[in-house]
């Protein structure tokens, strides 16, 4: 935890990053765009949402 004496001194990234730590959002150590790309989940593909209609709605 973060001793934060005076909270009006606390900038807004620090007040975010408590807050975060707090409540079990942690901020990341790096941004989005500074990672390399994720490749696309199953969960994300077409192939999964067919693989999920039931039989009785003409799946497959």
């Amino acid at each position: 935890m973060h001793d934060v004496s005076d909270p009006e001194r606390e900038t807004e990234w620090q007040r975010r990053r408590r807050l975060a730590e707090v409540f079990g959002d942690a901020l990341p150590e790096t941004t989005s765009d500074e990672r390399a790309p994720e490749e696309a989940r199953a969960a994300d593909t077409d192939a999964w949402l067919k693989a999920q209609v039931p039989p009785h709605h003409g799946g497959h």
